[in-house]
């Protein structure tokens, strides 16, 4: 953890996540201003999700004919340029509703890039870091960026006040170029010339087929993204929307306590990545335990956070939820790194981040439905069942999940064809 290489991953990546935060909100509150409406608010992380959708579909593509190091860097100065026709093109025509959907073209634009980026960074950590650290890697990467996604939303929206909302994305723009420097400095020792031109010979449709083959074929990476897609598949009740309902239903509190749940929740994710830093060789030599563990303690905490109408209580099952949450996703990616070759790593986190944001989108949609038609706390008692029947698949296929040990011998998935 203490190659320079490593850290350059880390900042480049904290710089970008708080940069794409700010956009966020800068636009958020460009779009407010221009027309009043929560829909085209709530447009952003639609349009969002669905590009990132199609470029985690495409991204093998450019995996297989440029290295990690470009494509992560290649984003964030993409990025720059995207961010720098979006201001010219908000001070040319002002605040008038085509703006608007310019705005979101824009958007698109950026999850395209962003896309790519996203599996690539996941897939860059394991070359950089000894197999032996790379649960207390995940913890400290998670927790850098819950600090962020914990600070980032007010900081946003002080600037946003202090700045205007366009002077926002120029901050952006700079924290995107500052990205790109750090990602152009690391140094990948697993990437090479004769890689290179290995690549260049695979076809593209074999490039996007590959990663989605491994997971399809392997036990092991089959059984992680059938919980991965459950966990999804539930995880929607923690967008604004329903989170709003909730607080106005069920909690009858003001608009307030919104933001004390997201507190909360983050705050439970800060600790268990910080449990997960102090404590990483308990968890790689009791990994499956704390899969199935933290699988059971997800559930029973949104059970408990949609049944319950104590405020307080709310607050401890919500933090409860992030602590065992976070647990759970350091397990799953450390299991899923020390699984899979480094070189055939990017196509699988390529094919996850495709297969996620499909499944994210739809049961955005669907939960949101059966909030309305059946109420909140239904919303709630479903998740927590989905999660359950998450916890009971994990106990079942306990033993495709790679202990220690195991998990470094599996790392030959991929090598040998």
């Amino acid at each position: 953890m203490k190659r320079k290489s490593f850290r350059y991953l880390w900042i480049g990546q904290a710089l970008a996540n708080s940069g794409d935060l700010f956009y966020i909100v800068g636009l958020m509150a460009i779009i407010y201003g221009i027309t009043g409406s929560a829909m085209l608010m709530a447009m952003i992380p639609f349009v969002t999700t669905m590009a990132r959708f199609i470029s985690g579909s495409f991204a093998p593509v450019l995996m297989d004919k440029y290295s990690l190091k470009s494509l992560l860097a290649s984003s964030q100065i993409g990025k720059t340029a995207v961010l720098f026709l979006l201001l010219m093109t908000y001070y040319v025509l002002g605040e008038q509703e085509v703006t608007v959907y310019a705005i979101l073209g824009f958007v698109f634009l950026i999850s395209l890039l962003d896309g790519w980026a996203a599996p690539a960074s996941h897939a860059m950590l394991p070359r950089l870091v000894d197999a032996a650290e790379l649960t207390k890697a995940n913890s400290f990467v998670a927790l850098v960026d819950q600090l962020i996604q914990l600070g980032g939303w007010a900081v946003g929206g002080l600037l946003v006040v202090a700045m205007g909302g366009s002077n926002v994305i120029w901050l952006t723009f700079a924290l995107a170029l500052a990205a790109a420097v750090f990602m152009k400095m690391i140094e990948d020792r697993h990437e090479s010339t004769q890689e290179q031109k290995e690549k260049a010979r695979v076809s593209n449709w074999r490039s996007i087929q590959e990663g989605w083959t491994l997971i399809w074929k392997q036990p092991s990476l089959r059984a992680i993204h059938v919980i991965y897609v459950l966990e999804t598949m539930a995880g929607v009740i923690w967008i604004a929307a329903t989170i709003y309902v909730y607080v106005a239903d069920v909690l009858h509190r003001e608009e307030a306590w919104w933001g004390y749940i997201n507190a909360s929740f983050f705050l439970g994710l800060m600790l268990g990545g910080l449990f997960g830093m102090r404590n990483a060789g308990l968890i790689d030599r009791n990994i499956r335990k704390f899969v199935i563990c933290s699988s059971f303690g997800i559930s029973l905490m949104t059970f408990g956070f949609g049944l319950t109408s104590v405020s307080w209580l709310a607050l401890v099952f919500s933090a409860g939820f992030g602590v065992f949450e976070q647990i759970k996703a350091v397990s799953l990616q450390t299991t899923l790194q020390r699984g899979v070759s480094v070189h055939l790593l990017p196509k699988v986190y390529a094919a996850q981040s495709a297969l996620v944001s499909l499944v994210f989108g739809l049961s955005t949609l669907l939960f949101g439905f059966i909030t309305d038609e059946f109420g909140v706390r239904a919303t709630y008692i479903i998740a927590a069942t989905v999660l359950f029947i998450s916890g009971c698949y994990a106990l079942r296929i306990r033993t495709r999940l790679p202990e220690l040990g195991e998990g470094l011998e599996q790392g030959r998935i991929g090598i040998e064809k």
